[in-house]
């Protein structure tokens, strides 16, 4: 798979690393030095990844506001090489999914960027579209029919019997060809061309749907090469997240599935990373939007008691990245006790402020890494004491 990235920078160092590990990670890297060439190119040519060294903190921003403005990269990742004094907050502060510190060495930067490439992969992925045309039934406000001109994971383009007005969304049903099985899904309108065709982007598929859309897609898509979950140690817990300690953290943001064995049974949770720490480690939020996934979050945590380590292992991958920041589009979780450092079970006690370690994630997340780690112990440790 042909990855693409942009490069600016004019440190002749940081690019002399930065080529060797992209190439290392078959990731192409079209450099730039200055913010011109830059535009230029991000409202042209379509990058999966746009990484801005910020000499200038002011170009920085401004690089990557266009980016987000360009139509063709709307879905980049967007990384930043800041100064230690710049720190998380001023990388996040200019639009950055990914904070990287300066200066980079090679085996450092390679572990970061093993968790990006795996999550630009998981990306195009979700783009990739099958031509197939099918009859839709849609449903809003108002009743349409349509057919599909193509369809994808995340979305499909449509044409419409006729033009589509004042619907925010739609519930779309349709055969996917071959299965015998219906796709009713939620989607809205993402772009609108001529002679009423348009294009939907669904809107927070259900588990069920994202695996019949998925085993759709594998029958008729070519086989991709994808990367090996990543693994983390897990350090604390809620029933509403998790902190994982890895090298090759995701970028804020990014949509995961954490998996453990126990005996013969292999168990799945979905997340959404809320914070990341550059080769140590990110803090996670569980999805628990439907039944089935608190279900899945309750089934992994009682597998993670049962096991007695005080550090057990897990293994995530890329699920995607959030088309907004998960700390806008994921609701708040009732509520319990985090468990203790032992993996013992903490009595479960439904907290009127929320769930505290999910708190520290949302509200903490841009502070400099030893002084959050710091606010995690503390919260460990007082938590460790109310429960004796």
């Amino acid at each position: 798979m042909n990855l693409k990235s942009l490069l600016l920078s004019s440190d002749e160092k940081t690019v002399r690393i930065l080529r060797r590990v992209l190439s290392d990670l078959e990731i192409g890297a079209a450099h730039v030095s200055t913010v011109d060439e830059a535009v230029r190119l991000i409202t042209r040519t379509r990058f999966e990844a746009i990484i801005v060294d910020s000499a200038s903190i002011e170009a920085a921003a401004s690089l990557m506001k266009a980016a987000q403005a360009a139509p063709v990269n709307k879905r980049a990742l967007l990384i930043v090489l800041v100064e230690p004094s710049v720190g998380l907050k001023g990388g996040f502060e200019m639009g950055a999914h990914f904070v990287l510190y300066k200066p980079l060495a090679v085996e450092r930067a390679k572990s970061s960027f093993r968790a990006v490439r795996a999550l630009i992969r998981r990306e195009r992925r979700l783009q990739l579209r099958v031509p197939v045309q099918v009859p839709v039934e849609c449903k809003g406000a108002n009743h349409y029919k349509a057919k599909t001109i193509d369809l994808c994971e995340g979305g499909m383009a449509l044409q419409f019997s006729r033009r589509v007005t004042n619907e925010t969304s739609l519930k779309f049903c349709l055969e996917l060809p071959g299965t015998n099985r219906k796709l009713e899904i939620i989607g809205e309108l993402a772009w609108e061309g001529s002679d009423e065709q348009a294009g939907v982007r669904f809107k927070n598929p259900t588990d069920e749907q994202r695996k019949l859309l998925r085993e759709w897609l594998a029958m008729h898509l070519p086989e991709l090469e994808q990367d090996d979950p990543v693994i983390c140690r897990l350090t604390d817990m809620s029933i509403g997240g998790c902190y994982l300690t890895t090298d090759s953290p995701f970028p804020r943001g990014t949509r995961v599935i954490l998996s453990i064995k126990s005996g013969n049974t292999e168990m799945h949770a979905g997340g959404v990373v809320l914070v990341t720490h550059p080769e140590f480690g990110m803090g996670v939020q569980f999805l628990q939007t439907t039944s089935e996934q608190q279900d899945q979050v309750h089934n992994m945590i009682t597998a993670l008691r049962k096991t007695g380590e005080k550090s057990p292992e897990l293994l995530v991958e890329a699920d995607g990245l959030e088309a907004q920041s998960p700390a806008d589009s994921l609701g708040k979780f009732k509520v319990f006790a985090r468990l203790g450092p032992s993996r013992e079970a903490a009595p479960y006690e439904e907290l009127a402020t929320g769930d505290a370690l999910v708190d520290l994630f949302r509200e903490k997340y841009q502070l400099p890494v030893e002084t959050f780690l710091q606010e995690l112990r503390e919260q460990r440790q007082a938590e460790t004491t109310h429960s004796r």
